[in-house]
């Protein structure tokens, strides 16, 4: 399905897509988005979000403009108040499929896991997952654009940054309760200095050339 007419709104995201697929005759709309797409570490996490229409929580926004704490209170809220379906891939679908598909698969098992299948969803990005139990509707910048789908971006980034501060625990020193397994400087010299763990992507460029290193040095 094309994107449609719509423009983003100047003000946020609003729910413009979701009525335009209503009067298609697609009145519940998922609004669906992932979350770990850039890290080294840890898998990627979607969410399919079904808003209440009466019950939508004030202030849904793009997750990445959102603050760490009005992110996890939206969330508390949106759980509430809505239809949400979670779905992950691991790090070892990412490392055997390529972080596209892997995310893909995120979403379109954050789709089934919805208790009710939708009429239709909004998928951020420029593709529609293959495999989506629904029709799907890609939305460039969608987080911004629609309100289904930055709360589904809501949902997804706390999911997972709660996922990463978990495994921060089990494994110390990479420093995952702060930067959530992305590439910041401190990561990637704890890379450098401690070696990869189980949770890292082996597929991406700097696990993979600090493997490459240490198995010509044991050559």
């Amino acid at each position: 399905m094309s994107e449609g007419r719509h423009s983003r709104s100047r003000s946020g995201p609003d729910l413009g897509h979701e009525a335009a697929l209503a009067a298609e005759g697609l009145v519940r709309v998922a609004g669906v988005d992932e979350a770990g797409r850039g890290p080294l570490a840890g898998p990627v996490v979607a969410a399919a979000v079904v808003l209440d229409m009466a019950r939508i929580p004030p202030g849904i926004a793009d997750s990445k403009a959102l603050g760490p704490e009005a992110r996890a209170r939206l969330c508390a809220e949106i759980l509430r108040s809505a239809e949400v379906g979670l779905g992950q891939a691991s790090v070892e679908e990412i490392d055997r499929l390529n972080i596209l598909r892997a995310a893909h698969l995120a979403m379109e098992r954050a789709v089934a896991a919805l208790a009710v299948p939708p009429d239709a969803a909004l998928i951020d990005g420029n593709l529609v997952p293959g495999a989506l139990r629904c029709p799907g509707r890609a939305l460039v910048r969608g987080d911004a654009r629609s309100l289904s789908v930055a709360a589904a971006s809501i949902v997804a980034k706390v999911t997972r940054d709660r996922i990463m501060v978990d495994l921060a625990q089990q494994h110390p020193g990479y420093g995952w309760e702060r930067n959530m397994g992305y590439p910041s400087p401190a990561h990637r010299a704890a890379l450098e200095r401690l070696g990869p763990t189980p949770h890292h992507r082996r597929s991406f460029r700097p696990v993979h050339k600090i493997l490459y290193q240490a198995k010509s040095v044991t050559l």
